[in-house]
């Protein structure tokens, strides 16, 4: 049987509410999950604003603000 759960102050609470009796012998695995960086969610963004210039990255400070392209 496989049970997923979430440690609240010290204690196992399992997601869908099961409890076992008083002295059940249990086996926990830890499956340590790693949050995305902010980087790293925010470069699925990346490239995906249809209708941008191709020199949009490099110039946009000649297309946001109006200053002369380098």
């Amino acid at each position: 049987m496989n049970l997923a759960g979430t440690v609240q102050n010290g204690t196992i609470v399992l997601d869908n509410g099961d409890q076992f009796p008083e002295g059940t012998r249990v086996e926990v695995i830890v499956r340590a999950e790693t949050k995305p960086t902010l980087a790293e969610r925010l470069l699925k963004h990346a490239g995906t604003v249809p209708g941008l210039p191709p020199d949009f990255a490099e110039q946009h400070d000649h297309y946001i603000h109006g200053t002369p392209k380098r």
